[in-house]
């Protein structure tokens, strides 16, 4: 799927992420894990958003001045609905360039939706564009080698694509950064997540 296939793709299930029913615990201790690495409270990034504002809410608490980022027009909009103090970027990440340096950037099950060689160059960029010592989460799937695969559950037709527990290490490592911490979070899911901080 193209980017502008995701957002489309997006726009048609914004509301579930909008409702009550939403999980809103659903990444929260990790981030708060993340966090605690965090040693400047400036400027953040939530890269896919969304619109339910959970960790734009978490990182606000944290002492950040978060912004965000997302391909899908509906979730943009409804996130400047419930945060219209806060800057959103409709934007493809893939061409999207940073505006600035950021203290922590966020990439909570959002990336996985590009191909591996379109993960590789994004998490590539997003290292770039973190200030030295500033920290990085990203959730993944919890594969050790590339995988893709495509999946109708949330309703439209979603492509999800790792590339490995392997692979994402030694893009962190060659990147220079420090894995911090990483996790099989969600089992018998198949779903990971790294933390990493820029040397």
């Amino acid at each position: 799927m193209t980017p502008d296939q995701i957002g489309r793709a997006y726009d048609q299930i914004a509301h579930r992420w909008a409702s009550d029913d939403f999980n809103r615990e659903n990444g929260i201790d990790q981030h708060q894990r993340a966090i605690a690495f965090a040693e400047r409270r400036g400027m953040a990034l939530d890269v896919g958003c969304g619109c339910n504002g959970r960790l734009i809410d978490l990182l606000l608490v944290a002492g950040f001045e978060p912004e965000g980022v997302d391909v899908s027009s509906e979730m943009v909009r409804l996130a400047r609905l419930r945060h219209p103090e806060i800057t959103f970027h409709h934007r493809d990440i893939c061409s999207w360039e940073p505006p600035r340096s950021y203290d922590f950037i966020t990439a909570w099950d959002s990336i996985w939706h590009l191909s591996s060689e379109r993960q590789a160059r994004v998490l590539s960029k997003l290292i770039d564009a973190l200030r030295p010592q500033g920290v990085m989460i990203f959730s993944c799937g919890g594969h050790v080698e590339p995988q893709e695969h495509t999946d109708g559950s949330m309703g439209p037709e979603m492509y999800y694509a790792t590339l490995g527990v392997n692979g994402f290490m030694r893009l962190i490592l060659e990147a220079g950064c420090t894995c911090r911490h990483f996790e099989f979070d969600q089992l018998p899911e198949v779903h990971s997540y790294f933390i990493v901080q820029k040397t």
